[in-house]
């Protein structure tokens, strides 16, 4: 078993954990980053130093407003000098691109910065902000996917801690408070199985855009959704869990739970098993994450078990989403291989998003990326981009 992530150093005898009370938000346009400004706003002791978005300047400008951070990202270039422009009677640097989401990740007063941008772009900053001292709360789950076996090494170097916001990693380290992270004989990663539970895939040819994006449980951006509904964000998720936990691929086991009320569980060497429940709210991941180990009140509703009545499970049916299948096989085989699984995916979804390729294709897309690709063992930062590059490149020749 690899070493144990730094996030555990609270219940391993480090410092707890005292709240910096100064953030930056990678992504604060997203769906995590608006939940986080919520949680931000609900509690009213954590003072925004920066917000990064991609293009969505007429939400960045609200949020400004009303959070005054000194730094503004934009990735758009012309979006950045339009924000500008609107925020001129206000006190905030207004930056562009990769060099202001390194500059906005790196913010100086923050001591804690939200990872919420979508996709590989999330490498370069969150090793940013590890390297300037920062605390990561983690939702860019392609930083790990990919970059696993760079980001925990220099996690345990820089002495910084990375601090789950995915529902199903919080529960997990929720779960092992207090517990001996070497005594984890499974984890189990629940899934509500999507819209298409149950369905065979002669089922599925025919889905449209509108169906993928209908979750029975979770309100999320477009991409996650279709992530979800084809189960490839579970086998993300199985990915990062790996090196969060420092276990093995074998000791993760995906559970349908449709109710989404257990967000994942650990099963120890005696046999017990520990489970986080709750309703399916990512403001509770969010505030866990942000005053970890302080527990917060969290406004919103609670679990009624009368109501809830039964709680069901299923195992997964790989043949149909088998998207699933190839992340697992994609995370045992390691490399640079979830580089390739991750850029095909987000190559694919895109595709299917602007309705070039049918729903099917997704799965299609990542395999063939998967079969032509030659692995490099523990790939640099440039040869993960250049695998991504390079994937994309494939997809769009058609080869």
């Amino acid at each position: 078993m690899r070493e144990q992530s730094v996030a555990y150093e609270a219940e391993t005898g480090g410092d707890c954990h005292v709240p910096c009370g100064k953030v930056s938000i990678l992504g604060s346009t997203g769906s995590i980053g608006t939940q986080t400004l919520e949680v931000i706003r609900n509690n009213g002791d954590i003072q925004v130093t920066a917000l990064a978005a991609g293009s969505n300047i007429e939400l960045l400008e609200k949020q400004i407003r009303e959070f005054k951070p000194s730094l503004a990202c934009v990735w758009d270039v012309e979006k950045a000098r339009q924000l500008k422009v609107a925020v001129a009677d206000l006190p905030v640097k207004v930056v562009s691109g990769m060099e202001g989401l390194l500059e906005a990740a790196c913010e100086k007063k923050a001591g804690i910065v939200v990872t919420a941008v979508v996709g590989m772009i999330g490498i370069r900053p969150t090793i940013a902000a590890m390297e300037a001292g920062k605390d990561i709360a983690l939702a860019n789950k392609e930083t790990l996917v990919t970059a696993g076996h760079i980001i925990m090494p220099l996690a345990e170097e820089k002495g910084v801690r990375i601090l789950p916001v995915d529902s199903e990693h919080s529960a997990i380290f929720q779960c092992l408070n207090g517990e001996n992270r070497h005594q984890i004989h499974k984890l189990l990663l629940t899934a509500s199985g999507g819209p298409f539970r149950g369905r065979k895939p002669e089922e599925l040819k025919d889905v449209q855009v509108e169906d993928a994006l209908k979750h029975p449980n979770w309100s999320m951006g477009k991409k996650i959704t279709v992530d979800s509904s084809t189960m490839v964000n579970k086998g993300l998720e199985v990915m990062e869990a790996r090196w969060l936990f420092g276990v093995e691929m074998d000791q993760i086991q995906v559970v349908i739970q449709p109710k989404s009320v257990i967000h994942s569980m650990v099963e120890f060497e005696d046999g017990a098993v520990m489970a986080q429940m709750g309703t399916p709210d990512m403001k509770l991941p969010i505030q866990y994450a942000l005053y970890y180990p302080e527990r917060r009140f969290l406004p919103g509703g609670r679990l009624d078990f009368w109501s809830l009545g039964q709680i069901s499970f299923e195992k997964p049916d790989f043949d149909t989403f088998r998207g699933l299948a190839l992340a697992c096989e994609a995370g045992k085989r390691g490399g640079s291989l979830p580089v390739v699984f991750n850029a095909a995916n987000e190559y694919a979804v895109n595709e299917f998003l602007n309705r070039r390729i049918p729903y099917l294709g997704i799965a299609e897309m990542i395999e063939k990326a998967m079969r032509s690709h030659r692995v490099t063992e523990n790939p640099t930062v440039d040869q993960i981009l250049e695998a991504e590059r390079e994937t994309y490149e494939l997809l769009k020749s058609g080869r």
